[in-house]
């Protein structure tokens, strides 16, 4: 480690991060600086200030980046209409690459010559938190305390906690959640405990953010969602922020059962992994996205995005955000929604989201004078389609003469 001798630390105040604060002082004789993100989450920061206190942390950095983490990294996602392996909403992905930057910024900031997370050895964070912190400061020492230390199980870290004095909040026996839980403003995840029986169904009360179908309204709820350049700008005919769009959608398929997901998904390590999610609002989201492109983009377009998404997901999952690759991505996808303007309505209902209605004042690319199946007066001459269908079909016409000669 250099001079400097300063580590910032990623911390959450939870059991975890606690102790590796006190583990990075006494291992490495280090001076610790604190960096605690808001983005979301939906927790109380300020105990996590109290408890860097106590070890004598002096540069305490408590961020409120809900706004940066929806404008800058949950909407780009969302004009691809990004999904990880078929179902997968990337919560707790597209939230790395922002942590990464922030740290690298607190570093630059106070002079530190190295950060650390609480990313296990065996999970996908490691590499995100870490491929980003390279991409933006080549330079940067990482330390990785699960990739280092002895401590590898939670008998073991309370253990520590006990020895060294730091108190530790055992949630999962006064009420809160057995899982391993990871929040924001886009999603929470579920992880661990009963969850890792691929078999067993998750206990109904695991659920934060929605309420069961069953249990849903029995009357449907309409929402209109104003879209420009591929982005929601206004609920309701309401203007809203990036983050008070998503907190409120958030809330509104949350009471609706919307956005909930139990799968198993492949980690980039290579090991499958079985979690649980709630993204009510992204849910929403993806579905009023798809049906403003429906009418505002060109076929082909639509479908080289179609395409390329899957290529998008991975880099994401996979933590290739400050990639090159991402960022040339990014630039097409935000190219091909200069025209994703108008508005979508859709009905919320039991754990569904149903477009019913959707239009562009000034982008839309549907003739309704073209589609009628009433008489369109010319705009389209049907007799056109025959040499069309006989030139698509000569390739196949020249393989069946060939295989009827043999």
């Amino acid at each position: 480690m250099s001079s400097s001798n300063k580590v910032v630390l990623a911390y959450s105040g939870g059991l975890d991060t606690s102790v590796i604060l006190k583990w990075l002082q006494d291992t490495y004789q280090c001076e610790v600086v604190t960096f605690t993100a808001d983005i979301g989450q939906g927790e109380e920061l300020e105990p996590a200030r109290a408890k860097a206190r106590q070890f004598g942390v002096k540069e305490i950095f408590i961020d409120d980046l809900r706004e940066e983490f929806v404008r800058d990294f949950v909407f780009p996602m969302f004009r691809a209409n990004t999904v990880y392996e078929g179902e997968y909403l990337l919560g707790t992905s597209i939230a790395r690459p922002l942590i990464a930057k922030r740290l690298i910024e607190i570093a630059k900031m106070t002079g530190a010559s190295a950060i650390s997370h609480g990313a296990t050895g065996k999970g996908n964070d490691q590499v995100r938190f870490e491929l980003g912190a390279y991409a933006l400061n080549p330079d940067i020492k990482i330390i990785a305390p699960w990739r280092e230390w002895d401590l590898l199980s939670r008998e073991k870290l309370l253990t520590y906690a006990e020895k060294h004095g730091i108190p530790v909040e055992m949630k999962h026996k006064a009420g809160g959640s057995p899982y391993s839980m990871d929040a924001n403003l886009l999603h929470i995840s579920y992880e661990g405990r009963a969850l890792e029986d691929p078999a067993a169904e998750p206990e109904e009360d695991m659920w934060r953010w929605t309420v069961s179908p069953e249990k849903a309204p029995d009357a449907p709820e309409y929402l209109e969602l104003e879209f420009k350049h591929g982005d929601i700008v206004a609920l309701n005919g309401k203007t809203l922020s990036a983050a008070s769009v998503l907190a409120e959608l958030n809330r509104l398929g949350g009471k609706h059962g919307i956005g909930r997901l139990d799968l198993v998904e492949n980690r980039y390590v290579g090991m499958k992994s079985r979690g649980c999610y709630e993204t009510p609002g992204g849910a929403i989201m993806l579905k009023a996205h798809r049906a403003i492109e429906s009418i505002t983009l060109d076929r082909e377009v639509a479908h080289l995005k179609d395409d390329l998404m899957p290529r998008y997901a991975s880099l994401i999952y996979n933590g290739y955000w400050w990639s090159p690759e991402r960022l040339a991505l990014q630039g097409l996808i935000d190219n091909t929604q200069d025209s994703v303007n108008g508005w979508v309505r859709v009905k919320l209902y039991k754990g569904n989201v149903t477009v019913v209605g959707r239009d562009s004042k000034t982008d839309s690319l549907f003739d309704p004078t073209i589609a009628t199946f009433e008489d369109d007066a010319g705009a389209y001459n049907q007799a056109d389609a025959g040499g069309f269908i006989k030139l698509n079909a000569l390739r196949m016409r020249i393989a069946a003469k060939r295989k009827n000669r043999t």
